[in-house]
């Protein structure tokens, strides 16, 4: 287990993440915020890459700095920028990244094969990156990070720039490998983490607003998203009162899904919340 204690981070006068605390165990953790809410900075730390200015990181009750390599080899982190060699087979990436880890050289082959095959990689680990798509760049990014077997595998914002098929394989990837793992996802599409996430972390100033399954956090706007239809002549003025967070024509017609307090007119229809309505409402600033 990793666990999370009253953590504070500070750059000079700026308060970055401020007395969180977490506690994340095997399954899918995904931190769901906007950009600048603290994701990254929490990552870093998680991966000893930045130290808090207050508080402590727990794993298996023993502090992770002091620990020092004997946690960093249970670690694998795919950061938001993934630096890659493009004239590389992922072969021979891997293979370049097995030394650097320390990687016993009797079973760096039999293992490189292995993560390949995790991420479906297998028919294209001869050929070189410079040809792959963003999506089996991606991939090539999972693979190196589980290289060293990791207990805990950290991933910053890994399906920014892919298309919905490999977002989906992501998924499913990510879902195989939380059965015996801690993985941290951080993310502000939605889509990606509302069905596969045991824990749904959401921070806003700087602080941990929920930390729970997305049943509990969709609760928050339960009997409050409605739909109703409005002349467009009517639209402007109903977003003035309400928040609306979708609409779509039809014909002459606007469908708005929209937030409210209470049912004000008896023709609107109740929906089911989702974590994209809970995403907008959370942070309509």
């Amino acid at each position: 287990m990793l666990q999370i204690c009253d953590v504070t981070k500070k750059y000079g006068d700026f308060t970055a993440l401020e007395h969180l605390s977490l506690n994340l165990e095997n399954g899918i953790h995904a931190l769901l915020s906007p950009n600048g809410a603290g994701k990254s900075t929490l990552m870093k730390m998680m991966a000893t890459l930045s130290f808090p200015t207050s508080g402590k990181l727990l794993w298996d009750g023993k502090d992770i700095y002091k620990l020092e390599d004997k946690y960093r080899e249970k670690i694998g982190y795919l950061p938001q920028q993934f630096g890659y060699y493009r004239d590389y087979t992922p072969t021979q990436f891997l293979e370049y990244l097995c030394v650097l880890k320390g990687i016993d050289k009797k079973t760096r082959s039999s293992r490189i094969k292995e993560v390949l095959d995790m991420v479906a990689l297998t028919d294209s680990s001869g050929k070189k990156m410079r040809k792959f798509s963003g999506g089996m760049i991606q991939r090539v990014g999972i693979a190196q990070a589980l290289l060293n077997d990791p207990k805990l595998l950290i991933l910053d914002e890994p399906t920014a720039g892919l298309d919905p098929k490999e977002r989906v394989r992501f998924q499913n990837i990510l879902s195989s490998l939380s059965r015996d793992k801690i993985v941290l996802i951080s993310t502000h599409i939605v889509s990606d983490i509302e069905f596969i996430a045991n824990q749904i972390i959401m921070l806003k100033d700087h602080r941990l607003l929920y930390a729970s399954g997305a049943d509990e956090i969709r609760q928050v706007l339960r009997g409050k998203v409605y739909e109703c239809t409005l002349d467009t002549s009517r639209t402007a003025s109903f977003e003035e009162q309400h928040q609306v967070v979708a609409k779509r024509q039809e014909g002459g017609q606007v469908i708005v899904r929209f937030i409210s307090e209470k049912q004000e007119d008896p023709r609107w229809t109740s929906c089911f919340p989702t974590l994209e309505d809970i995403f907008l409402y959370v942070y309509k600033e």
